[in-house]
């Protein structure tokens, strides 16, 4: 089935639903489900419309397709907005998040005979689909998917269920949120599961995303992620599994379906150390290995998944920044080959030639600093020459002019 089929077949089920019952609506909306997570980028986007969302609610309203269908529907398509990492205001403009935000708060100020169940989906549906939340509204989804998030249980059932609040949560993004609200709760999921390895690899990812999420607002948060939860060698960690487990050069379809949620985790964790990388102090000679990680990643990746391999480009840049993280540990991981790799590869009408010039005038300005120690002068003044004759030799001498 084509891109244009998958559409066009998701559209056609969709406008039969009000025609159907209650249990033929959900196997319609199952078989619907099926599509979308086959369906690229693109189509996906064609998908996730405002017209999608204002039918529904207009469907709801007029009793044609019940609330726990509706659910069943949007959480699939949320859950696959999020893997996908789109940035959609869809949602945000349409009369059915209006509908749920009267829901959720309706719902959670109950005293008595809260329906727990379905203020769940509506607080998993509203964070999945949209990107901006009131104070009002977090307030009341954070305790709500934390108590799902808190599950112990290790079969399948309770594993997706705790991956779908996590992953929620991970899209409240740089709100800033009291620590009373979530710390404790958050450090005992991850300290579990890194006793017990309960989560499944895209829950874990999304623990770590909200936690770094409010790192932006609160900078005291550094020695919990750092020290405490052992964030840069869990992400190490991560990050070398994923690369180093999978097959990375798939050539059937099948297998290249199986493996596309392994693919978006991996890309998922590297969009969060970027943002890790430009902000926190507090580095080891750990940070090493986590570099090393990256460029071993890099070096599997590229050939296949240009948008990861984009993605280690950008956080070598974002680390190249960084202060806190020594200049000679992306020399000796082999960072700053991968970048000089990188400079024959782009174009002048690449997106990516930014991110290799960011990446190199941020290191000709560390490059600048004289160093203390006469040995670390030594290998400072010996990584200046091979930057510059490296980029002289690519024909960068403004950059080096400006910057060495």
């Amino acid at each position: 089935m084509t891109e244009m089929d998958n559409t066009k077949k998701f559209n056609e089920l969709f406008s039969e639903l009000e025609h159907f019952d209650k249990e033929e609506q959900k196997h319609t909306i199952l078989e619907m489900n099926g599509l979308v997570e086959g369906m690229a980028r693109e189509e996906f986007k064609a998908v996730f419309a405002i017209d999608l969302f204002d039918r529904t609610n207009n469907m709801i309203k007029e009793k044609k397709l019940s609330m726990e269908n509706s659910i069943l529907i949007l959480k699939n398509i949320g859950y696959h907005r999020m893997l996908i990492n789109l940035i959609s205001f869809s949602f945000l403009c349409s009369s059915l998040k209006h509908r749920f935000e009267k829901m959720i708060v309706d719902e959670g100020k109950k005293k008595e005979g809260k329906n727990e169940k379905l203020l769940i989906d509506l607080c998993e549906c509203y964070l999945l689909l949209d990107g901006k939340f009131s104070s009002e509204l977090i307030l009341i989804c954070i305790p709500c998917l934390l108590k799902v998030a808190l599950r112990k249980e290790e079969n399948e059932e309770a594993q997706k269920e705790v991956e779908m609040a996590l992953l929620a949560l991970s899209n409240i993004k740089f709100n800033n949120i009291e620590r009373n609200m979530y710390l404790c709760e958050i450090k005992e999921i991850i300290q579990y599961h890194q006793e017990h390895l309960n989560l499944t690899r895209l829950a874990y990812q999304s623990v770590w995303e909200f936690l770094i999420n409010r790192f932006y607002c609160d900078k005291n948060l550094e020695d919990t992620i750092a020290d405490e939860l052992y964030f840069v060698r869990e992400a190490t960690r991560e990050l070398w599994e994923l690369s180093e487990r999978f097959d990375w050069k798939r050539k059937k379809e099948k297998e290249r379906k199986k493996g596309r949620k392994q693919e978006l985790v991996l890309l998922r964790w590297l969009l969060s150390l970027n943002f890790f990388f430009g902000s926190c102090e507090l580095f080891s000679s750990e940070s090493a290995r986590l570099i090393g990680s990256i460029v071993n990643v890099y070096g599997t990746v590229k050939d296949n998944f240009r948008e990861i391999s984009n993605s280690c480009l950008c956080t070598f840049a974002n680390a190249a920044g960084n202060k806190a993280i020594k200049v000679d540990f992306l020399l000796k991981d082999e960072a700053v080959d991968i970048v000089f790799e990188e400079i024959n590869r782009s174009t002048i009408y690449d997106r990516m030639e930014f991110v290799v010039l960011e990446f190199f005038i941020k290191i000709s300005r560390r490059l600048k600093e004289k160093e203390k120690d006469e040995m670390e002068e030594e290998k400072r003044k010996e990584l200046k020459r091979k930057v510059h004759e490296k980029m002289e030799e690519e024909g960068f001498e403004d950059v080096i002019t400006m910057n060495i």
